[in-house]
């Protein structure tokens, strides 16, 4: 239980977890009867904080056999998911819910833990992150906080917004699992409005060595996860100055840069963009996307995305002035993505300078409209005499360019003037 007090609206945000159809079917399958269910973690918290739950997890004491077993005699499907780790995901009406059965950590190495099962709901509260995350709710409504989550939640009333703080000694948390010293700046470029808990700061530098230990992947998620969050920027400066973000991806911020796009964001009311956010915060260059793919182990859609903007980037840089021409030109050599990517990062740089035929013609792209195709193909070529080799590849280079230097034209009369010029050159 907790010793703080819930406001009516807290309090009702609670209630309306409890009182989801599909919710109330796995409380009637899975609690009572010597066993017990409860929400946990996020769903708490974010109600509590008055977002949108849009994912609801439970901890139950009964085993992962005693689970599936109970949803099914009440008729759910139950797939084991992470039995291993005591997790059965049960589906109602289509809606998988994961059910994960108390735990105690036995021993843990900065990676992993050796869990066993239990049945204290306290126990299993205390040996998570951040106290905002161990409180949980149960199906008579009750508000369980043994961490004291729910007055590190804040009092928006009184000015006073969340912090994100360890339970117990921080060091010890973290060593625990080092992908908590991401997690704690991810949290807190989430939910922190003052300056990051001092407790959890120090033991996040203290405990930087033990980065190295983490893989890639679990690198790159926990990074791109932060990048989406309100407070990406205040995080990533953070983290450089404490010389942690180069320990664990090898990146040299430039925190400006993200500043300035995290506003572009507000200022136009488009969504955050993780990747791209990554590379307003680390890709200058080609070479930075490249390094950045093998240092987060990238997907190769994502380094793909990083690399044609890289290019464009460089080519904003280079003529300080978009055209349209040009601007249509960058598209069809990169893509439409590309060159929106790269204004984005640039927009509001003092060197840069756009036309208004150019910018609305980047925001058309960012709307959806697609970039200028080649309307040539080597059939063409072969249609007009030019004889199968080396001369379809170099003439189909040099109409290209062609195509490109006159901005990109598209239509029946583009492609007309493109063929009498194709004939020229072969009769030349």
């Amino acid at each position: 239980m907790t010793s703080a007090t819930l406001t009516p609206g807290q309090g009702d945000a609670l209630q309306a977890l409890l009182q989801r159809p599909r919710v109330a079917r796995l409380f009637a399958a899975l609690d009572g009867n010597g066993e017990e269910l409860r929400i946990v973690g996020g769903a708490v918290r974010d109600a509590l904080l008055g977002l949108p739950v849009t994912e609801i997890d439970l901890a139950a004491t009964s085993t992962p056999e005693q689970t599936t077993a109970r949803a099914r005699r009440a008729g759910l499907k139950s797939v084991p998911t992470g039995v291993d780790h005591g997790t059965v995901t049960v589906i109602v009406d289509r809606e998988p819910f994961e059910i994960t059965t108390l735990r105690e950590d036995v021993e843990t190495d900065g990676r992993r833990a050796q869990v066993r099962f239990g049945r204290d709901f306290d126990a299993d509260a205390l040996r998570r992150d951040f106290t905002i995350n161990a409180m949980s709710l149960d199906g008579q409504g009750r508000l369980h906080d043994p961490a004291g989550g729910l007055t590190d939640l804040g009092d928006p009333a009184g000015g006073r917004g969340p912090r994100v703080r360890f339970i117990g000694d921080a060091t010890t948390r973290i060593r625990e699992d080092y992908l908590r010293t991401l997690r704690f700046f991810r949290f807190h470029a989430r939910f922190g409005q003052d300056a990051p808990d001092p407790d959890g700061f120090a033991a996040a530098i203290a405990c930087r060595d033990g980065l190295d230990q983490l893989s890639r992947e679990r690198v790159r998620a926990e990074l791109l996860k932060l990048l989406a969050a309100p407070g990406a920027a205040e995080a990533i400066t953070l983290m450089s100055g404490a010389s942690l973000l180069h320990r664990v991806s090898g990146i040299v911020a430039e925190p400006g840069r993200l500043e300035r796009l995290v506003v572009r964001e507000d200022r136009h009311g488009a969504a955050a963009d993780a990747l791209l956010r990554l590379a307003a915060a680390a890709v200058r260059v080609a070479e930075d996307a490249r390094a950045l793919q093998e240092r987060l182990r990238l997907s190769g859609a994502e380094a793909m995305r990083l690399g044609n903007l890289a290019r464009a980037q460089e080519r904003l840089h280079g003529a300080r002035r978009l055209s349209l021409a040009a601007a249509r030109a960058m598209a069809a050599e990169l893509g439409g993505e590309a060159l929106t990517d790269a204004v984005a990062l640039v927009d509001g740089a003092p060197w840069f300078q756009a036309g208004d035929n150019a910018r609305d013609y980047v925001a058309a792209l960012a709307a959806g409209a697609a970039a200028p195709v080649f309307p040539l193909r080597g059939a063409d070529l072969l249609a007009l005499g030019v004889t199968p080799g080396p001369a379809v590849g170099a003439m189909m280079a040099a109409l290209r360019t062609h195509w490109l230097d006159a901005g990109c034209p598209e239509g029946a009369a583009a492609r007309a003037g493109l063929l009498a010029h194709a004939t020229d050159m072969a009769a030349g």
